[in-house]
């Protein structure tokens, strides 16, 4: 079966393969169709106590900061324009991704089948996969750098052979939007508005480029898990890292917050529609009532400038809720 691709200047809402479009499958594959909620019985079967895990939170200060490209640098389907004044209450946000060390706490403590494991599939990048013979199912539509491999899943992130014990404090990846909402139901938390990530990773540097500023490599420094080389064959990982990078790996913006550019991709709570900022709330917008998928933000560490340019602060695309892969993960917020 091929995982088609999805991207922003595509629909992302199911049906047939999708081309890679812009982004050329650097963002994270789409599943077509839904799984009917067979092994798990839904987000209230995990209800916690708040703050149940382990999170080093941050908080945020209320306030006002400008949301979207004021460089004129994303792509137009995209809709990061206008750029317009958001105004935001206080909240807490996660200082880094959930990794796989507080996501198998979450396991442990519930029994949750994630949809990875129930489609019995995920996507792995092609230079990151263990996998071979009958456990490799196909090739991503349009992106045959994206392999869909039996068995691998949260717990076995480059194929069945893999174990996440191996990389504990790395972000956990091949999770789902459903997964994350059922992670944030047993914590305690939730996941944060597109609204939110944006002010939090400015780290209150107003219109910047990057969560630190405009320069990419300031001094020579590399500040993010992205890819260095020749997509996709050759990664000179000049930053490092080929696949996720361990979580604090690179310098936290003026907030403390860390990887808000690369990495890994981390779902939002929002339904994206690319003309959504036109007409959005001032106060704590909470996205539109329907999109195409879910929003996800910050890129992974297969973004380039020279193909996807989305590790930028205020770039922004999509996946549908069900889909997963090896560069997505997410981190979750709670009341101040």
């Amino acid at each position: 079966m091929n995982l088609p691709i999805t991207d922003a200047t595509e629909d992302s809402s199911g049906g047939g393969p999708l081309s890679t479009g812009q982004a050329k499958g650097c963002c994270s594959p789409s599943r077509e169709a839904r799984l009917p909620d067979l092994a798990n019985e839904g987000p209230a079967h995990y209800g916690g106590l708040p703050g149940q895990g382990s999170h080093h939170s941050i908080d945020i200060p209320a306030g006002t900061f400008s949301m979207g490209d004021a460089l004129g640098e994303g792509y137009p389907a995209d809709g990061e324009t206008p750029v317009h004044e958001v105004e935001l209450d206080g909240f807490r946000i996660d200082a880094t991704t959930v990794t796989n060390t507080m996501f198998a706490a979450f396991i442990h403590a519930t029994g949750y089948r994630t949809e990875a494991e129930q489609y019995g599939s995920s996507a792995v990048f092609h230079l990151l996969s263990t996998a071979t013979g009958k456990n490799v199912l196909g090739t991503a539509a349009g992106a045959p750098w994206w392999l869909n491999i039996r068995g691998a899943d949260w717990a076995h992130p480059t194929g069945p052979d893999s174990n996440w014990q191996k990389i504990p404090d790395h972000p956990v990846v091949h999770v789902s939007y459903h997964d994350a909402l059922a992670y944030c139901t047993w914590a305690g938390r939730r996941l944060p508005t597109e609204a939110e990530w944006e002010y939090a990773a400015r780290g209150g540097l107003d219109g910047m480029r990057y969560a630190w500023g405009n320069e990419l490599t300031p001094d020579g420094e590399h500040r993010c898990n992205i890819w260095q080389g020749s997509f996709p064959a050759a990664n000179t990982r000049d930053d490092g890292h080929l696949g996720t990078a361990p979580v604090r790996s690179f310098p936290p913006n003026g907030y403390g917050i860390y990887e808000m550019a690369g990495n890994v991709w981390e779902w939002c709570a929002d339904w994206f529609l690319p003309k959504y900022y036109r007409n959005s709330p001032t106060h704590n917008p909470q996205g539109p009532t329907i999109g195409a998928g879910r929003v996800m933000r910050g890129g992974s560490y297969l973004c380039h400038d020279s193909y996807c340019n989305r590790y930028r602060v205020a770039a922004r695309t999509s996946n549908t809720p069900e889909s997963s892969s090896g560069n997505l993960g997410f981190r979750t917020v709670a009341p101040i």
